[in-house]
């Protein structure tokens, strides 16, 4: 089954990406999915097929030498890599973002003419270092308080300064659930500007490099999913960055995240993708179609044929919201299509965890073993409604709010 439902609705860059994923998918990453799991180890290799496949630069604009994909393309091959290894789709996510942001999200957005062309300087060098040298870009976002949610400044503030004769910034402070981290070349870190009262509309979005004085990971990574994205704590103290570390100028980021808010549902494709794996899974078990599974078929049980028919109408509902809401990206989109943004997230979010749950019950006490991927899906899946920026909470409190109120309105005082 296709990720896309008919791929001849696609575009021919489309289909061409979605087989490479596919194909990657089925012979590199799936075969690894269960080492990188059980170690919590970072899927380098993975990322080396990703860099000679070209995917790393799937969304660098074509006139800088990426493939320049746009938001659809880049989320239905991500939900492909999602359906064979979750970690690895939401890992590249951190870093394929990090090129949409600085891309044609940021050219959607106003600059005067300065900053555009100051902009236009930066993104050559930084997808300069994607396209020639095959560099990796994380986005570390949560700090653990309400600013990954969108509701205060980053706590990571950049200082203005100038160091040997050059502009730049010195940024402090500390990334949790820092996706890549010790395994990214830049971080692409979201901060405030430090200055006397700073909002959220003094935000920064600067590459860090790895190997900066004054950049360490921390802490262990042992958690119930999602483990191959090895997301430690990152710290940043005192770490100088020129001013062509800027990945968008000055408070633009704030324009974006109000204008565009696409951006932040790039994590919703990985558990697309986790979806359809725990349905394939399920068809495959019930018609002995596994490799090395004994030739005992359980199709012929209505239970079993009943809850994999259910298990079809859900994922079919995932898709097509999902689908929709690739097709809607765009800046300033209407309430309508915000609040189905919303929805869309939130249904592939929580459905991606029943339909594992599902499957489980469905192929029985056999589905619960290590040595097949039904349990590590089960586990992924779990882990998609508690991300930041857009927890499924989130998604369901701006939602009902937008529902009933219109820009500007408030409740009148009840006496």
């Amino acid at each position: 089954m296709h990720i896309a439902g008919n791929p001849q609705t696609l575009t021919a860059q489309q289909r061409e990406l979605i087989d490479i994923a596919a194909t990657l998918g089925r012979e590199k990453f799936a075969p690894r999915a269960a080492k990188h799991d059980r170690d919590a180890t970072f899927p380098f290799d993975n990322y080396q097929d990703l860099r000679e496949a070209g995917l790393l630069k799937i969304c660098v604009p074509k006139n800088l030498g990426g493939l320049g994909a746009d938001f659809a393309t880049y989320v239905m091959v991500a939900a492909e890599i999602g359906r064979h290894c979750g970690a690895t789709a939401l890992s590249w996510n951190m870093h394929v973002s990090s090129c949409m942001w600085s891309g044609f999200i940021a050219d959607a957005l106003d600059m005067t003419a300065e900053q555009r062309a100051d902009h236009e300087v930066n993104r050559r060098i930084h997808h300069g270092h994607i396209v020639e040298r095959g560099l990796v870009y994380s986005q570390p976002f949560s700090e653990g308080g309400a600013a990954a949610a969108g509701k205060a400044p980053f706590g990571t503030l950049a200082r203005p300064e100038t160091m040997n004769g050059e502009a730049g910034y010195v940024v402090s402070g500390k990334k949790i659930f820092a996706s890549l981290a010790g395994a990214a070349d830049f971080y692409g870190v979201l901060c405030t500007l430090d200055k006397p009262g700073a909002t959220q509309k003094d935000s920064l979005y600067l590459a860090v490099p790895a190997d900066a004085a004054g950049v360490s990971v921390v802490g262990d990574w042992d958690p119930l999913g999602m483990r191959g994205t090895v997301s430690r704590t990152l710290l940043l103290k005192d770490v100088f960055v020129p001013h062509t570390a800027r990945l968008m100028p000055e408070g633009l980021y704030w324009q974006a995240a109000a204008r565009f808010p696409h951006m932040f549902a790039t994590l919703s494709p990985t558990y697309m993708g986790i979806a359809q794996a725990a349905y394939d899974f399920t068809v495959a078990y019930l018609r002995a179609e596994l490799p090395g599974m004994p030739p005992v078929k359980r199709r012929m049980y209505p239970t079993k044929q009943i809850a994999v028919a259910d298990m079809r109408i859900k994922l079919e509902q995932t898709r097509a919201l999902f689908l929709q809401n690739a097709r809607d990206a765009c800046v300033d989109p209407d309430k309508d299509t915000r609040m189905r943004l919303y929805a869309a997230h939130y249904t592939i979010m929580e459905n991606a965890n029943a339909l594992a749950a599902l499957a489980i019950r469905t192929c029985g006490g056999q589905s619960m073993l290590k040595s097949l991927p039904l349990e590590r899906l089960y586990r992924d899946s779990r882990c998609g409604s508690l991300m930041l920026p857009w927890t499924a909470e989130l998604c369901v409190d701006r939602l009902g709010r937008e529902c009933l109120y219109e820009s500007g309105e408030r409740d009148e005082a009840i006496e």
